[in-house]
């Protein structure tokens, strides 16, 4: 299959991707909305004159969603892991 050209605009460049499907496509276009509101905000509300600012806090704020998200996916694991686990026990001492 050939690779879809693309080209998003993040805080007003343009950057040509290339995908492989239509869902990549799709996923790259609301990536690059999500940042641009980020970087609209981020303008509105903060002083800040370098658009290498603006996109680094956004970088950071989206890096630790991502962060945050998997700490909490793994403690929530382990969590349903012990559980498991206890349970397995409990049924184990009832078959002997």
């Amino acid at each position: 299959m050939a690779k879809l050209k693309v080209n998003v605009v993040i805080a007003g460049r343009t950057y040509p991707l290339s995908v492989n499907n239509t869902e990549e496509e799709e996923g790259m276009r609301k990536a690059a909305k999500s940042i641009n509101e980020l970087v609209t905000k981020y303008e509105q509300n903060y002083a800040v004159s370098d658009k290498q600012d603006v996109l680094a806090m956004c970088a950071l704020q989206f890096a630790s969603k991502a962060a945050i998200t998997s700490i909490i996916t793994e403690v929530e694991n382990t969590e349903a892991l012990e559980k498991i686990n206890e349970l397995t026990k409990i049924v184990s001492s009832h078959l002997e």
